[in-house]
């Protein structure tokens, strides 16, 4: 990566095999991003491998212990453009233990159904996470409800 800030994300969900709901984290900082949701996740450190950084900071940041499962597909060697300085990889993730809480840098945790496709897609999202939410929509595949045709 020639540069960039590496980011990870995980898309929580209850069931690996089976997604149905999706975990997501309100930001309470910075004050910029403070109200807006996201995958929770963070930055990966020097000579850390992504895999290992993204259970680090859902155990940091939620208090889980999570078991991955298969990284997002985007398109893009680097991951989901964030902005200029930064992209974000994004892996499925269940928890394998412990109770998600709002430990850091969020102040609510919200399980969403998705096939509730308006209920995740009109929550105010960071805006480069938004593309992913619609990604993430289509790779589990369940079907809509509750969406204006």
């Amino acid at each position: 990566m020639t540069g960039l800030i590496q980011v990870v994300g995980g898309a929580v969900v209850d069931n690996l095999a089976e997604p149905s709901m999706l975990l997501v984290a309100r930001r309470s900082a910075p004050e910029t991003l403070a109200g807006l949701w996201e995958f929770p996740g963070g930055k990966v450190e020097s000579g850390e491998e992504p895999e290992t950084a993204l259970a680090r900071e859902l155990l940091e940041e939620l208090g889980v212990g999570v078991t991955l499962g298969s990284e997002l597909e985007c398109g893009a060697p680097g991951g989901w453009p964030l902005n200029e300085r930064a992209s974000m990889r994004v892996w499925f993730a269940e928890i394998a233990h412990g109770e998600p809480q709002p430990l850091e840098d969020h102040d609510e945790l919200r399980w969403l159904a998705l096939d509730h496709h308006d209920d995740v897609l009109g929550l105010p999202w960071i805006p480069a996470d938004f593309p992913i939410v619609r990604a993430l929509l289509a790779a589990v595949a369940v079907p809509a409800r509750g969406v204006a045709t």
